[in-house]
């Protein structure tokens, strides 16, 4: 109980250190948003029918994850677009409870079929639970994928290792630039 105690500490201790102010646009913002879409379109050209039909999409260019013992979680920002135009920004907290050891960090995308589905992320309150599945982009993966309940997600690792046999849930907020 201590060890988890320390555990839960640190992943708050870090959430404050790591977590950045907004005092207004910052153009450098906007380079940053494009260069993570890039990232998705250079990594993983299979995702193009759903960036050309999507409403709306939320793009993570670095997400990071750990966890010790029974307790991990993820954090990262990223940007969100609407009809393919730059709209807002975004934060992803993730929470996972089960065994798992190891760290890693990840880019994740999430597409919105529709406006009631983009909507719905914007009002702030967005969540995926443990039965929302991340594709883990591979080669010929988007040929096969596709929405589930108004949503798409893809994943593509970057670094590191993670074992994990963890049930948990992400949540995201939203800010309107």
């Amino acid at each position: 109980m201590k060890m988890m105690r320390i555990v839960v500490l640190a992943f708050m201790l870090a959430g404050m250190v790591v977590q950045s102010a907004f005092a207004g646009w910052d153009p450098r913002e906007e380079d940053n948003a494009r260069q993570g879409v890039e990232y998705f379109r250079k990594n993983a050209p299979g995702l193009d029918r759903f960036f050309e039909h999507a409403y709306g999409y939320a793009v993570f260019s670095e997400v990071y994850k750990g966890g010790v013992i029974l307790l991990g979680g993820a954090r990262g920002s990223g940007y969100v677009y609407e009809l393919n135009t730059l709209v807002g920004r975004s934060s992803l907290t993730q929470v996972n409870v089960g065994p798992q050891l190891g760290a890693q960090s990840f880019a994740e995308i999430v597409f919105f079929k529709s406006k009631d589905d983009f909507d719905n992320f914007r009002k702030g309150n967005f969540e995926l639970n443990a039965q929302a599945t991340a594709v883990l982009v591979t080669t010929g993966m988007a040929t096969n994928s596709d929405y589930s309940n108004g949503v798409a997600i893809f994943v593509i690792p970057r670094a590191g290792v993670m074992a994990e046999a963890t049930v948990g849930g992400q949540k995201f907020s939203y800010k309107p630039l």
